[in-house]
């Protein structure tokens, strides 16, 4: 490397266990290591068998079963959870899913201060940063708080594998965009671009594999090393415009997270790309292409993912409301953030034609 380096960089205080089958044999142990003894397990409706089973192998540690995470983190849904955990008066809590579950245990470690294991089952990446969010009256707030970190993370590529094919593409896509937002980041770091490029390089390598083999744990496996990656980079640096546009875009107006990020995604790096070539570069050297926006537009196409907000089922009308909504309070991003080139930008998000 040549030059004078010059940058900060926070080590994050967590311990990651990766294997097959951890989910079900190293959870209990990771619980007994932080001194647990009744703990609440968290989900959302769908993962709920999932999470049954991670609380069985809990045994008598388990304090109960929780299954009522929502996307974004209603606020009413955040307050139901605080109040259960006070009740059983639990000493910790154990998020089995994706990223509502863990944004869930999020809110609770928030407002509790009670210790947070993370069991991921997607590729949401939210388990390893300290960001949380909540929804409240339309709009979604999120902030950074040391506390809401996982204390520990267990990731089994076994708990992917029943991840279906377009929630898998979508997923893997909304963590490439954790690492693309954190190469251009202003507290980006050679430790960031390195992990960023090897975690977009995993995915992009796996998840074509897995739209046709959604089965391969192998391929699940480097999906996940991919997320990880991905994830501690968000985790690490500061987030700019395509974060700040996809919390307006699902808080204000309801569209799905992993999907939102995966249209949000080519447009906000081509909105950013002059300003910050270097990180266009390394994205491209990930995606073995000349020109990064485009790849990941084509990407999504490739492996079937929606391309266009108007297929998540956003109005035209809405879109000078999101832009306004975006520009709205002061953020880092490479490039000025104004209210026509957000509008601009989305409107050829709306339309799903290749960006520019």
């Amino acid at each position: 490397m040549k030059g004078s380096l010059d940058f900060a960089y926070d080590a994050q205080p967590m311990r990651v266990v990766f294997r097959p089958g951890a989910a079900l044999t190293a959870t209990a142990g990771e619980a007994e290591r932080l001194g647990l003894r009744r703990v609440l397990v968290l989900s959302g409706a769908r993962g709920v068998d999932t999470a049954q089973a991670v609380a069985d192998s809990l045994g008598d540690a388990c304090a109960a079963v929780h299954a009522e995470a929502k996307m974004h983190v209603p606020v009413e849904v955040a307050d139901r959870a605080v109040e259960l955990a006070r009740s059983l008066g639990a000493d910790g809590c154990v998020a089995v899913g994706g990223g509502s579950a863990i944004g869930l245990g999020k809110a609770i470690a928030l407002r509790t201060g009670l210790p947070l294991i993370a069991v991921p089952s997607t590729y949401s990446g939210s388990e390893m940063t300290p960001v949380w969010g909540l929804t409240e009256n339309g709009a979604k707030r999120t902030g950074r708080d040391p506390a809401v970190r996982p204390r520990s993370v267990v990731y089994d590529p076994e708990l992917t594998l029943e991840l279906p094919v377009p929630l898998t593409v979508t997923s893997g896509i909304n963590a490439i965009a954790h690492a693309v937002e954190a190469l251009y980041a202003p507290d980006t770091s050679p430790l960031i671009a390195l992990m960023a490029e090897e975690g977009v390089g995993a995915l992009a390598d796996a998840l074509p594999e897995l739209a046709t083999e959604p089965r391969s744990l192998e391929a699940r496996g480097r999906a996940l090393y991919g997320a990880w990656l991905c994830g501690s980079c968000l985790g690490a640096t500061t987030m700019g415009l395509h974060h700040k546009l996809c919390h307006v875009l699902g808080g204000t107006f309801g569209l799905p997270h992993a999907e939102t990020h995966t249209v949000v995604l080519p447009y906000a790096l081509a909105y950013n790309a002059s300003a910050a070539p270097e990180a266009a570069a390394a994205v491209a050297r990930a995606l073995d292409a000349e020109d990064a926006p485009t790849a990941l537009w084509q990407l999504a196409g490739r492996l079937g993912a929606p391309r266009s907000l108007a297929e998540l089922g956003l109005k035209e009308g809405d879109l000078a409301t999101a832009a306004a909504q975006a520009v709205s309070q002061a953020y880092a991003n490479p490039r000025p953030v104004t209210e026509d080139g957000v509008l601009a930008l989305l409107r050829a998000a709306y339309e799903g034609t290749a960006p520019v």
